[in-house]
């Protein structure tokens, strides 16, 4: 036995591969996304239906130039095709499909929406705010098929045959189809007449696609919190608690100081990397994904905070000793002393050395010895 239906097939788009071009002066946001894989054994409304590859491969160049509309178009509660007139005026945006074609054994295309077409809508609008935000985003291909029954299988009770591609629309807000959903659909057969047929909602696997949009997003965020500056500004901070800031603080070497005892440079390096790399945990997308950063970064966090806190016990222990030198040598009173910063008790702290009294004001003479004293002379 064979009967035509229509299937509806539900996917998710690549939104993380999202780009925009210019065509024809018109601005355009191109969306990958894939359907229909070779030999997918997918849920029908009477058992699971066999899509073979050689059926796809005869039929799936249908999909070049098809519309793109939001939602499956239905007209009176029953789905129609998106070319129908009628269904073109309820479901288009300004979306196609284009550049379609099969590998890695499923069919891949491009959904273009034009931007201003989609911005004259509520639904396009909707649509586009839904790429900006990351998505994920649903797709749903339309197509007509003859189910053949089989009786030498256990995968499947049905194989679909003679695939006509109607359209691939595009899903926002919709429940997905995670059993079968038996609806009804309209058909036009070869005399005009218009006739009933039954609608089968299936989903494709979309583990693999979630994990990928869920680890693409989590690169994007840490890439954008970087461009943000807030990265640069953490890695300036390390750089200056190890003393590889330059134009701030003077080497340690200068101060005739020991070392400060941290991580070598080669070390830091090394964790840098490890940030660098952070999108190799990846594979641990779901419960894990917190653990997985926690744990690229707290090396690095860890030697950040290791590095302040030792640099601030010596800091604070020279500036200890530094204020009561100044005090001994009664430069300042200690209350007086107690306010300096590191950097001005360092230079005040001078003064206090041996043989370095402070200098007097140059333009201070000293004491000026008085004239002799002559009587005046005798008037004649």
């Amino acid at each position: 036995m064979s009967k035509t239906v229509r299937v509806n097939v539900r996917a998710v788009a690549n939104v993380a591969a999202v780009r925009k071009e210019k065509r024809n002066g018109r601005d355009v946001v191109i969306v990958p996304s894939a359907t229909m894989p070779d030999d997918i054994i997918m849920n029908g409304s009477q058992g699971k239906v066999l899509y073979p590859a050689d059926e796809i491969a005869k039929s799936f160049k249908q999909l070049e130039r098809t519309p793109a509309p939001l939602g499956h178009p239905m007209i009176n509660g029953k789905f129609v095709s998106a070319r129908d007139p009628e269904g073109i005026n309820i479901g288009h945006i300004g979306a196609w499909n284009e550049n379609v074609r099969q590998e890695g054994g499923r069919v891949l295309l491009d959904k273009v929406i034009d931007v201003e077409v989609a911005n004259r809508s509520e639904g396009g609008k909707a649509v586009l705010a839904a790429i900006d935000a990351g998505g994920p985003i649903h797709t749903s291909t339309g197509l007509l098929a003859h189910l053949e029954d089989v009786t030498n299988s256990t995968s499947h009770q049905r194989v679909a045959r003679a695939m006509v591609f109607d359209h691939d629309a595009i899903l926002l807000n919709e429940e997905g189809a995670a059993t079968p959903e038996q609806g009804v659909g309209m058909l036009v057969n070869a005399q005009g007449e218009t006739e009933e047929i039954e609608v089968i909602n299936s989903s494709l696997e979309g583990m693999d696609q979630e994990i990928d949009w869920a680890g693409t997003r989590l690169i994007e965020a840490v890439r954008r919190k970087a461009d943000a500056s807030k990265w640069q500004e953490l890695k300036d901070s390390i750089l200056k608690a190890l003393g590889l800031d330059f134009t701030e603080r003077e080497p340690t070497t200068n101060r005739k100081e020991a070392p400060m005892e941290t991580i070598s440079k080669e070390q830091f390096d090394a964790l840098s990397k490890k940030v660098d790399t952070l999108s190799e945990g990846l594979g641990r997308i779901g419960d894990t994904v917190g653990t997985a950063v926690a744990n690229a970064m707290k090396p690095l966090v860890d030697a950040q905070n290791s590095v302040i806190a030792n640099q601030k016990a010596k800091d604070d222990e020279e500036l200890k000793g530094l204020r009561e030198k100044i005090v001994k040598a009664n430069l300042l009173d200690e209350a007086s002393a107690g306010e300096l910063t590191l950097n001005a008790a360092r230079a005040l702290a001078k003064q206090a050395e041996p043989g370095k009294a402070a200098t007097l004001n140059g333009a201070f003479k000293g004491p000026t010895q008085p004239a002799a004293f002559k009587l005046p002379k005798a008037e004649a």
